[in-house]
């Protein structure tokens, strides 16, 4: 059974880098062209999908994450007592 589920693992996870792969567009694929990352995912099964998640794809630049607000007791909270 372990055995059945590391293969259907790694089929998964190639499927998965191809179908990234495939879809990207070329200025977004790092260090190798496109067709090259393709060739490799696709030969090297796992390491071809795991080099190109790791060193092939440009990661996305998202909004800077806000910093959490700090919680404060409701004595402390203007807000709050504002509304008392």
């Amino acid at each position: 059974m372990l055995r059945i589920l590391l293969v259907v693992a790694v089929v998964a996870l190639n499927l998965y880098a191809f179908i990234l792969c495939a879809q990207t567009e070329q200025e977004n694929v790092k260090r190798l062209p496109k067709w090259a990352w393709l060739l490799l995912i696709a030969l090297l099964q796992p390491f071809g999908a795991i080099s190109y998640l790791i060193w092939g794809r440009q990661r996305k630049q998202g909004p800077g994450r806000g910093g959490r607000r700090k919680v404060i007791g409701p004595d402390d909270d203007p807000d709050f007592l504002r509304n008392l």
